[in-house]
């Protein structure tokens, strides 16, 4: 796969399957997934693990998985919360760290499979799923859940991770990073942060890790701007950092066109074949 070759968007629809793996917890729990893979193209193929937010698996991820499999990139967007019988929206673990056993397990499931190539893998998430893709980034949890071999994400695109929290609250240690690419997406009118957050959370880290990571905020757009459906407010303890209060989640179709069309780029730039 050449990252300046044209989307497949002729190809054929992509086979898709609902999976089951284990995760990579010392008790593991089996995570379900919906696997999308293009046809029609020489393998095997990149992929990109999606890992919904907050309100469970709600649409962004299967709008996000069209984008990638165009782009010619399988996709395998995982269920957190089934396997914990968690409803979603504040029902949640106490920590994003409790869910990345989940997403390594996703990557080594993939590793597996004959027509995906196990060494161009990536991540991408929405809000609680960006910090999947966040954390999943460094070397301290890479360590902690897989060892020291060469299980890793490719690279990873975190949506509104909501950046304030990060070296700033335990076990949100954004440093150290593995050396993949870091595409960050964030609206300006999120108030789960502040228009900054991500690009002073990036201006604070070292010169060798900042020079992995891209910052990108849309101006207009509030925290979920690529979730469907109508505009919703909702009160959460970890609003305001760290504050609480309301949240505001309105949808912005363009801002949501472009963020796909810069996620699907960076995808098919840093999972692109050896030598294209």
């Amino acid at each position: 796969m050449n990252a300046s070759a044209p989307l497949a968007g002729d190809a054929p629809p992509p086979r898709a399957w609902y999976v089951a793996f284990p995760s990579l917890h010392p008790e593991p729990l089996m995570v379900a997934g919906q696997l999308r893979v293009p046809q029609g193209l020489p393998g095997p193929l990149p992929a990109v693990v999606i890992v919904h937010g907050s309100f469970g698996v709600d649409g962004r991820g299967a709008a996000m998985a069209g984008t990638l499999n165009a782009a010619g990139i399988a996709t395998l967007e995982i269920d957190l919360w089934s396997p914990r019988r968690l409803a979603g929206a504040l029902a949640r673990p106490s920590h994003t760290a409790e869910t990345l056993p989940d997403a390594f397990g996703a990557l080594r499931y993939l590793a597996g499979r004959p027509e995906i190539d196990g060494d161009r893998v990536g991540i991408t998430g929405f809000s609680w799923g960006g910090g999947v893709s966040m954390l999943t980034a460094t070397r301290r949890y890479v360590r902690e859940i897989v060892g020291d071999g060469a299980e890793r994400f490719a690279a990873h695109a975190p949506f509104y991770p909501v950046c304030w929290a990060y070296n700033h609250r335990p076990g949100y240690e954004f440093s150290g990073l593995t050396g993949a690419p870091v595409l960050l997406q964030a609206g300006a009118e999120d108030t789960y942060d502040r228009p900054s957050g991500c690009p002073d959370l990036v201006a604070a880290l070292s010169e060798e890790d900042r020079r992995h990571v891209r910052v990108i905020v849309y101006q207009g757009a509030t925290h979920a701007f690529d979730r469907p459906g109508p505009a919703v407010t909702v009160n959460d303890p970890h609003a305001n950092e760290g504050a609480g209060g309301e949240v505001t989640f309105a949808p912005n179709p363009e801002v949501t066109a472009r963020a796909h069309r810069e996620t699907a780029a960076f995808f098919r730039q840093a999972l692109a074949a050896r030598g294209a």
